[in-house]
């Protein structure tokens, strides 16, 4: 199953290197951060679900990248919150 999944993953991608990045990216996403599958889990392991998500055209290297970019936009601005609440303060 993983590599019917593997073969067709190439193609969205492009190339087998950049689909190693982009899935170890997605994989990371679902096991470390806690961030929800777009698919059905199942039992499959976050490697199996990345490949399927970026399969079914859920995820590429530019919805990783611009998720990143929200995900940081959304932290800089909890800090700086945080910093003009302490700076008020004073």
């Amino acid at each position: 199953m993983a590599r019917v999944t593997v073969e067709d993953a190439v193609n969205k991608i492009g190339n087998r290197f950049d689909l190693v990045l982009v899935a170890a990216r997605r994989a990371r996403q679902i096991a470390i951060e806690g961030k929800e599958p777009l698919v059905e889990r199942g039992t499959d392991k976050p490697t199996v679900i990345a490949l399927r998500e970026i399969e079914l055209g859920l995820v590429t290297a530019d919805t990783l990248d611009a998720e990143n970019i929200r995900d940081q936009e959304a932290q800089d601005q909890a800090e700086f919150t945080s910093v003009a609440n302490i700076l008020q303060e004073q």
